[in-house]
């Protein structure tokens, strides 16, 4: 655990007990804080309960005098569309609002670490697509080349229930928009930023506020090095608001498509290559093709981030090439599910947007298509330049129908359940063809979140799949 700092004998109220929450109040009181704890939900409420911490209506009047500081979850909007009630109490009053995310940053280092040879470090991921795999990525390439690394944020853990790190320590975070944005310290050492595409923009107030709420990682602490994808107008500006000329190489600018030219530091991925250039000069190269957890594009984008970060932390290309060829990838992102008579089946639910959803259809000539759920703002008009790839679609979701409209050109079949879908897709696939869901749509009109659907998906192939001629990988 993380103990906080700087919060002894100080009243600090806690909202929302999810595993932030629950590990912020823990991490609190190990720091000698007093902790006030809220959940509207019974049971979060009575977990906490259980382990002795007092559970305090925060929302009744008065609730708050006394407390010096309020941590709030992160899927409790603070802002927009419209702000919690006792976020906008605590506002009120002048009480600071953070994060967890805010206290492990302002805890993290302690008096141990003058004794260390190497101070410990941490590489923070944020971006709108490929966040989680490129965490994964360099959180598995460092533990591969024999850093003691520790992965936590948005993924896995949470960032106050990591071990303190040692001497040489590494952590990895992938961080989201609604962690960077109220956090009140961010400085990691090495900060990644994928890419942008549009995503939570009730929660943000629109497309400016989502990037600004990105930019918060570059901008409050100003990382050692910067890893920015340029693919995108937000990307190229935050590179060029960073770096104080092309030859900078704080900044390491990264692309999926694009050769980058110029004096700085660079890496970028054509045709399968990656390509690592400094002063003008290629200093190292890697090939893609064959790396079976990395496939497509997209993946390749989140090749070239976990490159460069892994190059800022120290390490050298060929350690770096290894451990990308070991990297089993994620569940649910581009996951391999099964082989069958010559068709793959392939699970990327994570794909609950346009542009994700985008990236996973480029990485396949030939697709069957799983689509739909809770269609989000900008319509599916985005999607054209990869609909040649999809031989049909098979929607799925309660606006299933709605949902097939918006695909152009494209022979749907409207089939509302999972188990629909895959039932006809199965049977319809041809060898050569994959079977692809990437829905492109969130999945809360049916499911508790992407993990649910994606393994309902896995249920659902399994089931169907004749033993003898099928291959499913481990896992």
């Amino acid at each position: 655990m993380i103990e906080v700092q700087g919060v002894a004998g100080r009243r600090v109220a806690v909202l929302g007990l999810g595993r932030s929450g629950l590990s912020a109040a823990r991490a609190l009181a190990a720091g000698g804080a007093q902790v006030l704890a809220w959940d509207d939900m019974p049971g979060p409420r009575n977990h906490a309960g259980s382990e002795g911490f007092e559970i305090s209506d925060l929302t009744r009047d008065g609730a708050l005098d006394g407390v010096d500081m309020l941590i709030v979850s992160p899927g409790i909007p603070h802002l927009y569309p419209a702000p919690n009630r006792v976020i906008a109490a605590a506002l009120a009053l002048g009480i600071p609002v953070d994060n967890d995310i805010g206290l492990f940053f302002r805890s993290l280092a302690t008096e141990a670490w003058h004794r260390f040879d190497t101070p410990p470090k941490v590489i923070a991921v944020t971006g709108s697509n490929g966040k989680s795999t490129t965490s994964a990525l360099i959180h598995h390439v460092l533990a591969q080349a024999g850093k003691p690394a520790q992965l936590a944020g948005n993924i896995g853990r949470g960032v106050l229930d990591l071990d303190p790190p040692g001497d040489g320590g590494m952590v990895v975070l992938e961080l989201s928009s609604y962690q960077t944005e109220l956090a009140r310290a961010l400085t990691p050492d090495v900060a990644v930023f994928t890419n942008l595409s549009a995503d939570h923009l009730d929660r943000h107030g629109g497309m400016g506020g989502y990037f600004a709420a990105k930019r918060r990682l570059f901008s409050e602490g100003g990382p050692d090095r910067a890893v920015i994808g340029v693919d995108e107008a937000e990307g190229r500006f935050l590179a060029g608001q960073l770096a104080e000329g092309p030859a900078d190489d704080r900044v390491i600018r990264i692309s999926s498509g694009q050769r980058l030219a110029g004096p700085g530091w660079a890496v970028f991925a054509r045709k399968g290559f990656l390509a690592e250039t400094r002063k003008g000069k290629q200093v190292g190269a890697i090939d893609l093709r064959e790396i079976k957890g990395l496939p497509g594009a997209h993946n390749h984008q989140n090749a070239c981030a976990a490159y460069a970060a892994c190059r800022a932390a120290g390490l050298a290309p060929r350690v770096i090439e290894r451990g990308f060829h070991s990297f089993e990838g994620l569940p649910h992102r581009s996951q391999m599910v099964a082989e069958a008579g010559g068709v793959r089946i392939v699970n990327d639910s994570k794909a609950t947007n346009v542009d994700a959803a985008l990236k996973a259809l480029m990485a396949f000539p030939r697709i069957r298509w799983i689509c739909g759920g809770l269609e989000k703002e900008g319509g599916l008009s985005a999607l054209a330049p990869a609909l040649p790839h999809v031989v049909k679609a098979y929607v799925i979701g309660r606006e299933a129908a709605q949902f097939a409209l918006g695909l152009e050109g494209v022979e749907a079949a409207v089939c509302t359940t999972m188990s629909a879908a895959v039932a006809a897709a199965m049977a319809e696939a041809q060898p050569g063809e994959v079977i692809l869901l990437a829905p492109a749509a969130a999945s809360f009109d049916q499911y508790d979140n992407f993990e649910r659907r994606g393994e309902d998906f896995i249920a659902e192939v399994r089931a169907r799949l004749p033993g003898k001629d099928a291959s499913t990988p481990d896992g």
